[in-house]
Order: structure tokens, then C-alpha cells, then sequence
């Protein structure tokens, strides 16, 4: 599986962004779990949200939880993040991510993903 995402930029304080994460390769798109992961200068990467393979079910840090929504449309072969009343904490590059595994009992470590995409940046200014 190859992810592309796109969708960053700079945003104010209070502001939204939707992040889009393309896939494509041999593996059905809808046979893989996706999530989304950010790492802010100096930090280590972080988890951020979790979406199942139907999309039927999510996860999230207690950090966005309210404030972002992730979704998936697979016939699109595309995973979303919608994120609301950004923060500067907020700022970040965002990677997406897609396994086999769907994790929804305690967030999932980067190793817990097979495929990565090339992360995009994501500024929120104060």
C-alpha cells in the first residue's frame, strides 16, 4: 500500500484543515486499518486518531478527542482528518498510516503500522 497525503497548511488559532491520505497499490484499500500520526520539532511521534477497516468504528488521543473526526471512503481509497478548533499544540507534521490491525483499546505505537506516507505539515499560529 502507498499513501500520499495532502492537505496542510498554515491555519490560525480557532481554525480547521481537512488532511487527506490517498492510497493505492495491489492491497484492497478496505482490507486495512488507517490511522493518523503527528511529530512536533524535538517530540516523538504521536498518535492521533484510528479508523477501522469499514470505517464503522474510530479511536483518538484524549488530545483531539471532539475536535478532530477521522472517516474513510474506500471506494475513494482515501482516509480524512478533519480537524477543528485547531491549537498551536496542534502544530505538527501529520503522517497517515494503514496495517492490518484495527487498535481500539489503547493507542497504537508507530510500529504498530506496516504503511506510511510522507507526512504533511500542519501550522497553527497564535
Amino acid at each position: 500500500v502507498q499513501l500520499q497525503a495532502s492537505g496542510g497548511g498554515l491555519v490560525q488559532t480557532g481554525g480547521s484543515l481537512r488532511l487527506s491520505c490517498a492510497a493505492s497499490g495491489r492491497t484492497p484499500f478496505s482490507s486495512v486499518a488507517a490511522g493518523w500520526f503527528r511529530q512536533a520539532p524535538g517530540k516523538e511521534r504521536e498518535f492521533v486518531a484510528a479508523v477501522s477497516w469499514s470505517g464503522g468504528n474510530t479511536f483518538y488521543a484524549d488530545s483531539v478527542k471532539g475536535r478532530f473526526t477521522i472517516s474513510r471512503d474506500n471506494a475513494k481509497n482515501t482516509v480524512y482528518l478533519a480537524m477543528n478548533r485547531l491549537k498551536a499544540e496542534d502544530t505538527a507534521v501529520y503522517y497517515c498510516a494503514a496495517g492490518s490491525v484495527y487498535y481500539s483499546r489503547s493507542p497504537p505505537r508507530p510500529g504498530d503500522y506496516d504503511y506510511w506516507g510522507q507526512g504533511t505539515q500542519v501550522t497553527v499560529s497564535s
